[in-house]
């Protein structure tokens, strides 16, 4: 990945992390946190990592990520200088739910010593 498409991924989680907290008239949006974004080399596309503590499934997240996308990908190009907004695909976050889950093994494991 070139420094300009980390500059302009990292800009763009900050741009959606925004335009969720302060644009979504969706209370669900709004439970919704950016981790990360992969933009392709050509910035066509771009893969963006959500998670959330909302009680939905990670499917039914994804689809609703999905269909604020072209609400999402309007603010984006308004907010950054892109000759091209890349289409925004938005992918549920699993790291941070496997991070919880090695941490509770790590506590049992001490708690049994």
């Amino acid at each position: 990945m070139s420094v300009k498409t980390k500059r302009i991924s990292s800009e763009m989680v900050k741009v959606i992390s925004n335009i969720l907290l302060e644009d979504a008239r969706d209370e669900l949006l709004k439970t919704i946190t950016i981790t990360g974004a992969e933009v392709s080399s050509d910035l066509s596309f771009a893969k963006v990592y959500f998670t959330s503590f909302s009680k939905k499934t990670h499917s039914d997240l994804e689809i609703e990520m999905d269909e604020a996308a072209p609400f999402i990908r309007k603010l984006v190009s308004e907010r950054m200088e892109l000759r091209n907004t890349p289409k925004l695909k938005f992918v549920y976050d699993e790291s941070i739910a496997y991070g919880e889950k090695i941490e509770n093994i790590l506590k049992e494991i001490k708690e049994e010593k």
